[in-house]
């Protein structure tokens, strides 16, 4: 598999569109311009073709800075979305066969939660990984246990491709998960949410390089 050059320094996962007060398109773009440098489309509302719609207008707005798009889950959304890639987790369809079905180019990630699941992964296979939750979180239902900062680091100490922590990551938060050692942070409530994406963004940033000011 060719290696593919990401920067997953921050990584934003969408939420449902009704959170945005400015509009999901909206706050993206302001994310990207505040420093985001990969966005996964995760929504668990609408129809397949009101994804399929709205997946469209993200990747050609994530085109023109050169964004990665990621898709959560939909295998035949990224695939007919053209996306960059997709993301699958423990309970989805099996990575070799994600990775058979989307081809050698595209990204593809897998969330992981514990160290058999990091030690299970296969670099020839997997682009990157999602450890977590590193705290608890709302976002996402039937998450598993928190992990803490510090499993981050032991697991991320592990991981055989890049990673990313996740789970209930604040602007308060973000440097020590950036110091426990990961290769960027995902994101989900703390740009969503935010009166403006873009201000969030800048500041989660602003966190990295404070984190590698004392490492």
């Amino acid at each position: 598999m060719t290696m593919k050059a990401i920067d997953y320094s921050l990584y934003m996962v969408t939420d449902i569109a009704s959170v945005y007060r400015r509009g999901l398109l909206a706050s993206v773009e302001a994310a990207v311009a505040g420093g985001v440098t990969v966005v996964q489309f995760r929504t668990d509302g609408g129809s397949k073709r009101e994804l399929y719609e709205t997946g469209l207008a993200l990747r050609d707005l994530l085109r023109r800075p050169g964004v990665p798009l990621i898709v959560n889950d939909h295998v035949d959304l990224a695939l007919a979305l053209d996306a960059d890639g997709v993301h699958v987790g423990q309970g989805d369809l099996p990575a070799e066969v994600v990775r058979r079905l989307i081809g050698k180019e595209k990204i593809l990630g897998l969330s992981t939660s514990n160290l058999e699941q990091v030690g299970a992964v296969d670099a020839t296979v997997v682009d990157y990984i999602g450890i977590g939750p590193v705290f608890p979180t709302q976002s996402k239902r039937n998450a598993p246990p928190d992990i803490g900062v510090d499993g981050l680091a032991a697991l991320a100490a592990r991981a055989p491709v890049p990673c990313v922590g996740i789970g209930g990551i604040t602007i308060e938060r973000a440097a020590a998960v950036y110091a426990a050692g990961v290769t960027g942070i995902a994101v989900v409530s703390a740009l969503s949410y935010a009166d403006d994406a873009g201000e969030a963004a800048r500041a989660l940033r602003a966190a990295q390089g404070k984190a590698k000011g004392k490492a």
